[in-house]
Parts: C-alpha cells; structure tokens; sequence
C-alpha cells in the first residue's frame, strides 16, 4: 500500500511545484516563499487522500482544527506534571475539549458516509477491518476502548503523525540545505543520477543513500517531537537514580540528539556525513538517535515518513535552488513539535 501511495506524493508534489514555478516567473526569476506554509499543505493533502479516499476534501477540515489543538496543548504545556490538570476547567482546557469535540464528530460523520457507501482501498478502510477484527476477538474490549473510540483515536494518530511531522521535517530540511550549498548539490545530483526527469519510484528512493541521510541528520538536529513520555512500570535503578513504579519519565530527545558525549564535538552542526554507516554507527550507543521513538512503541508510520520525506526533497530538487533569505529568522519553538515560529523564508530560482 506504501508503494501505491508513491504517485499520491508525487502528484501532490507537483502541485506545490508547479505553484512554485509560476511565482517564480511571475517574480523575474528568484521569488521569497515561506516553504513550511505550503508543505503544510501538501502533506495535509497526501494524508487526507491515503486515509480517506474520496471523501479527502472533508478530511482536510480536520487538520486544521488538529492545529488549533497543538497550539491551545503547547500553552499548558509546562503544567503537564501537575495532577489532573487536564481535567480543570480552565479555559484553555475547555478549548480543547470544545475542539476535540469538533474533530470527534467530523471522523464519525466520514465514518458513517464510507459505511454508507462501501469500501476504498485507503488507511481508514485498514482502520475500520482492524476494529471489526479486534472487536470479533474481544481484544478490543479488554481496555474498555469502543469501536467508535478505536477508530477515530487511530485516524486522529494518522492525521497528527502523518501530516505535521512530515511537513515541518521537510521544512528543515530544505532550511539545512539551502544553508550548505554543498550538500544540495550532492542530494541534486544523486537524484538526477538515480531519477533522471522522472518522478521516483519505490526502487529508486531506496537507492538514493545521500538524501536518506540528510534526511536522518535533519531528524536529528530538529526531531518533529521534543520528548518521549514513558511511565516506569516497576522500579527502576538507572545509574544510582530510583525510578519508582508510576512515575512519569520524559526523554528530552532534542537534547539528547546533541549531546557531545554522544555525538562528538561537532554535535551541533550539519554533517550527514555521520550518517555514512547507518544510524547504529552515527552515535557512541544506538539508542541516541530516536526521533521516532524507540522500542515496540515506535512511531508505526515512520516508513511512510521517510517515503513521503524523499519523495518531496528529490523531486523539489529537481526543479529548484534554495539559499537563505535575508528576512529569515531562525526560531525553532515547541508547538507540541519542533517547528519555526516565524516560517521557513528561503529563496527560489528555477533550475
């Protein structure tokens, strides 16, 4: 199904482009554009189109509303290890309840529209055979967790994993190469070398080495999550520290991704080059480098991120060069994600 999904990115990609194109001519040959706005809405748009098929165009309404969501989450953020306070009354909590409330009824309503109307070979239809599957076992019901619940609670993981993560890595990432005009070239030329004109195909974004770890050097520097949150489910002695069952445990990953100790002293730079071995020869442990996760809760969409994220850069590539723009302004900021809070401005010229 992943391989299918293939010509979903590339057709959406190429709408981005042709966008890019026509503004470019119209600016004289170089234009400024805010990148991340427009990723944004080319993975909304590959998302909406895998997970709902036809019905695509309303999905895309919930993603805006997820947004709404992240950035009411990020506020109360710093209260998060307070007892209950998710279940105060405050007005940014109410906010989100009111939100989630929204999204909720916008998912069964599509969910009602694909019962009545049959079956689409897309996410939601896997979602739905795996509710029915795990409800006919009576799995499901171990947790207390309803059909309904089951169901929207995965679209809504597809919807926040699957879009965001993707379009604000991809946003990164054309940031660090337009930074290292060097490492642009590089990536350019192995998917001319590997691509040809044409749009890439499963076979051939396999065999592109040097964008998979540009790709990878980006996740580490700019990891779409900030932290893992695990709870202790016995105690547990971590170098002298007791961690006792319960207890919340926050893995800091941006923070850990830059560790010199881990990493060596050029831990804060751009060089993908670590990369040239794999991830397990990137860092002094393995488990260093986790911007998915770790463990058999690991990020379940990580393969369609990396797909998604190679699709965009190489055929992007193909069409432009980036540098820095001078009213660029570097501010990564927590929303939930690592994201820039005054965009991603870069400038275009049509190759």
């Amino acid at each position: 199904m992943l391989k299918a999904m293939i010509n979903l990115m590339v057709d959406s990609t190429k709408t981005v482009i042709s966008c890019w194109e026509n503004k470019v001519e119209r600016d004289g040959g170089v234009s400024e554009i805010k990148v991340d706005e427009d990723l944004q809405n080319l993975s909304a748009d590959v998302i909406a189109k895998a997970c709902f098929g036809s019905n695509y165009n309303e999905a895309k309404e919930i993603f805006t509303k997820l947004r709404d969501i992240q950035r009411a989450m990020s506020t109360v953020f710093s209260y998060a290890g307070i007892p209950g306070f998710r279940y105060m009354p405050i007005r940014t909590n109410r906010e989100i309840w009111r939100i989630e409330k929204e999204i909720d009824t916008k998912i069964l309503k599509l969910i009602k529209e694909r019962l009545d109307h049959g079956e689409e070979k897309d996410l939601l239809q896997m979602i739905l055979e795996g509710a029915n599957n795990y409800e006919e076992s009576d799995t499901l019901l171990t947790n207390s967790i309803s059909h309904d619940r089951f169901i929207i609670d995965n679209c809504k993981n597809i919807f926040s994993a699957g879009h965001e993560t993707t379009s604000i890595t991809a946003s990164w990432c054309l940031m660090l190469l337009a930074s290292n005009q060097v490492w642009q070239d590089r990536v350019r030329a192995e998917v001319l070398q590997v691509c040809g004109r044409d749009p890439p195909n499963a076979t051939m974004l396999r065999s592109m080495e040097t964008l998979n770890m540009v790709i990878q050097e980006t996740l580490r520097l700019y990891p779409p999550s900030a932290f893992v949150n695990r709870e202790a489910i016995e105690d547990i002695n971590i170098n002298g520290f007791i961690i006792p069952k319960g207890m919340g445990i926050q893995i800091p990953i941006a923070v850990m991704q830059q560790d010199p100790e881990l990493w060596g002293n050029d831990a804060h730079k751009f060089n993908p080059e670590r990369f040239s071995n794999g991830v397990i020869r990137a860092a002094k442990f393995p488990q260093a480098y986790i911007p998915f996760g770790i463990g058999p809760r690991v990020c379940v969409g990580q393969h369609l991120g990396m797909t998604e994220l190679k699709v965009i850069i190489s055929l992007i590539l193909m069409k432009f060069q980036f540098s820095i723009s001078p009213s660029y302004c570097h501010s990564p900021v927590f929303h939930m994600l690592i994201e820039s809070d005054h965009g991603v401005l870069l400038k275009v010229t049509k190759i």
